[in-house]
């Protein structure tokens, strides 16, 4: 069984080799899992006000709103303080601030689109640029070089990446994950904060916390894409909108970076090893090798240290896990299903059925409540998605069938894009399940790690009984942690052999497990929807 074997049968068997662009970080760096947005922005607010000079905080993000205060006040309350007035103070006081916002090779130059976020990142970027903060008196913007929209890429992609890296006295803290710069990730189990509408809504999402030679990666990972953006080429914006909506002069034409932005990045010392027995850890990369798709007449750019075939670092780590299983998979993610810019040959359901074949439990977590951003109704039907049904569970035997199941969590977007395996393996980071993430049309950065201790564990109950609304010290938690039992949460008949079946029952309701919420709605696989689509 994975949890009797060593540390070294781990990484021989979840993590794909190491490379020399990809190491493998062995009992050196600390791998520490975030769940939700309240807990990761208290923590950058913290890293932020201690900054002081020669210190330096790096951030790539997909978006990014200037007005968000990390301790969740609003605007007009008491101790309201953006966190652009923070870094506009540090910069001033000598920090090192350098902001990466995600753009794209046509909607990033042409910002009176409303295309993705990258309209609002254009304005993000020049409010930020244009910020002087409110503690001291400044001549010129402190931050007016330090952020840049990165439009490189494919046509059909984005800069996806998130991570924020800190320099605090030579000591690097680096965090890697799904989570946006935005108002609406600061939320917290039980999800009760938000609203859409007239409707509950929740935000569900995580971050790995990375310190060691691990941070030292994604510190390397942010210099490869400051370098990169900032030696893209010029780039003019016709104003044809009012002038004072994007803070800009009038008449003329401007530009979508700074024409001369710093080009390096402060060389970082050498990291201490934070000793982490029993624990590995790999940060790992998806990247299109093309820069420019269109420049001078249609030639191509390529990425500086990007082979020709592209960087797909988080395929071969997902696929490596997912074909080690033993006992269980559980993922977390947005979609579950492909999209425009995907590559088949990096698709993710063959590994999955594969695992159902041999008995694997694979566990499927979605959202209830669709990310407004994805524009319409929010309502997310509780069906088993197109591509999962077709490319996995139509593929499988009955009998294998049995060994997946999709659950929706409800009124809940699950932003998450996590995979645990086995109580040894967890992944965390900014890669969604399908192909476009895993090839590299979004450039993307996921952690991984895997340990002969319980951390894995730890978080899988953490996860599981927030989704249950149980609190984490509640009686049921022991039966969580223990594997055997907490797979029949999701399915009785995965409890083990000559187990009652009322292990998951609660008195008054129909059999089987029901959450003290009800938050859990099964995905079905619809019989109506089955008939629909095979017409």
């Amino acid at each position: 069984m994975p949890h009797a074997s060593s540390l070294t049968d781990l990484i021989g068997r979840y993590l794909p080799p190491a490379t020399e662009a990809c190491p493998t970080f062995t009992e050196n760096s600390l791998f520490e899992p975030i769940v939700d947005g309240v807990t990761y922005f208290t923590e950058l607010a913290e890293h932020m006000a201690a900054l002081g000079p020669g210190d330096a905080v790096y951030i790539a993000s997909y978006q990014a709103d200037p007005q968000l205060d990390l301790m969740g006040h609003a605007a007009g309350e008491s101790g309201y303080r953006p966190f652009t007035d923070v870094l506009a103070e540090k910069a001033a006081g000598g920090t090192d601030v350098r902001i990466v916002l995600s753009a794209a090779e046509f909607s990033g130059g042409v910002p009176w689109l409303p295309i993705g976020p990258f309209r609002a990142n254009t304005l993000a970027a020049r409010v930020i640029r244009a910020w002087k903060p409110s503690t001291v008196d400044v001549a010129t913007p402190p931050l007016e070089n330090r952020v840049l929209l990165d439009w490189s890429g494919h046509v059909l992609g984005s800069n996806h990446q998130k991570l924020v890296v800190f320099r605090h006295d030579g000591v690097l803290t680096a965090y890697v994950g799904g989570l946006d710069l935005a108002p609406s990730r600061f939320d917290h189990s039980p999800h009760r904060r938000l609203k859409l509408g007239t409707h509950r809504w929740g935000w569900h999402d995580a971050a790995a916390r990375l310190h060691g030679p691990a941070a030292v990666r994604v510190w390397e990972t942010f210099r490869f894409r400051w370098q990169n953006t900032a030696a893209l080429p010029p780039r003019p914006i016709a104003k044809n909108l009012p002038p004072e909506y994007f803070h800009l002069p009038s008449g003329g034409l401007t530009w979508l970076n700074p024409i001369a932005p710093p080009r390096e990045l402060p060389e970082v010392p050498p990291q201490p090893e934070h000793p982490a027995d029993g624990t590995a850890v790999q940060v790992v990369r998806s990247y299109r090798p093309w820069s420019l798709y269109r420049h001078r007449g249609l030639r191509r750019m390529r990425r500086a240290n990007v082979v020709r075939a592209g960087i797909q670092e988080i395929y071969h780590a997902m696929t490596t896990a997912i074909g080690a299983a033993e006992r269980y998979i559980y993922l977390e993610d947005q979609y579950f299903h492909e999209a425009p810019g995907g590559d088949p040959r990096f698709q993710l359901y063959g590994q999955l059925r594969s695992a159902a074949r041999r008995g694997v439990k694979i566990i499927l977590i979605g959202s209830g409540r669709k990310d407004p951003a994805d524009g319409g109704d929010s309502t997310v039907h509780p069906v088993i998605t197109h591509d999962l049904r077709w490319r996995v569970l139509a593929r499988l035997p009955v009998a294998a069938q049995r060994n997946v199941v999709m659950y929706r969590v409800d009124n809940l977007t699950v932003h998450t894009k996590l995979m645990l395996v086995d109580d040894v393996f967890a992944s965390i980071g900014s890669a969604n399940f399908f192909s476009r993430s895993m090839v590299g049309t979004d450039s993307e950065i996921t952690s991984t790690f895997v340990t002969t201790g319980s951390l894995v564990r730890d978080l899988r109950v953490k996860l599981w009984a927030e989704h249950l609304r149980t609190p984490v010290d509640d009686q049921l938690n022991p039966a969580i942690a223990d594997l055997d039992t907490a797979l029949g949460i999701w399915r009785r008949e995965w409890l083990p052999h000559g187990h009652p079946p009322e292990t998951w029952r609660r008195p008054g309701l129909p059999a089987g497990f029901a959450p003290a919420e009800f938050a859990l709605t099964p995905a079905r696989y619809s019989a109506a929807v089955w008939r629909r689509e095979r017409r």
